[in-house]
């Protein structure tokens, strides 16, 4: 899909395409190879056109990954989870980066927005390819950094984004956002609080 998406212009299409209950004019997306992602994408999986094409619209330009930023802090040996809003599951807090956003002082942020809680990051735990756990991306090739945090103050707090906040033994951890969260991040979370000196995993 990057592919296709790599070189791609948008212009509006005054066609009228079928969509739900009558027709409307659709935005689609030209690309040089004739097809667009969003028509490419509608083929293969069924979802609405429109907003295929919103979603691909919003991204324009050469395809490249985005970044995910994770918060691992931990007290007295438990993980702080949050829940999400949008699936009820559970994962460090943490979110896509934003362009010009120092990656420690965004996953710093993250934390507070998200659960309450004033973070310092102490250090990179991992740097994974998201796309390779098993369950990739829907639309989207993403990196995920993961940052070992230190609390620094704050009170545990629900957002917008999410609706508890919780800290969970390693062994006991609750329902995962797997795309996330997921028990690979936390193990060798686990395995940098066992080993200090240990490295920075990454793909």
């Amino acid at each position: 899909m990057s592919e296709n998406q790599t070189g791609g212009g948008v212009v509006v299409d005054p066609m009228p395409r079928k969509h739900g209950q009558g027709e409307e004019h659709v935005l689609r997306l030209e690309t040089l190879q004739g097809g667009s992602p969003a028509e490419i994408v509608e083929s293969h999986t069924g979802l609405p056109f429109r907003e295929l094409a919103a979603n691909f619209s919003a991204q324009p330009g050469y395809a490249t990954a985005k970044i995910d930023v994770r918060g691992a802090v931990v007290r007295d040996g438990k993980i702080l989870l949050v829940q999400e809003r949008r699936d009820r599951r559970w994962c460090m807090p943490g979110g896509w980066a934003d362009v010009g956003d120092v990656p420690s002082e965004m996953v710093s942020r993250e934390i507070l927005e998200e659960s309450g809680l004033k973070a310092i990051p102490r250090k990179v735990v991992a740097v994974f390819d998201a796309n390779r756990g098993g369950q990739p991306l829907e639309m989207y090739h993403a990196y995920k950094i993961i940052f070992l945090c230190e609390i620094a103050g704050g009170e545990p707090r629900a957002s917008d984004e999410t609706i508890a906040v919780d800290f969970f033994s390693f062994d006991e951890l609750p329902p995962l956002s797997w795309q996330r969260t997921n028990e690979r991040h936390l193990e060798e979370v686990r395995a940098h609080l066992e080993d200090p000196s240990r490295a920075a995993a990454f793909d």
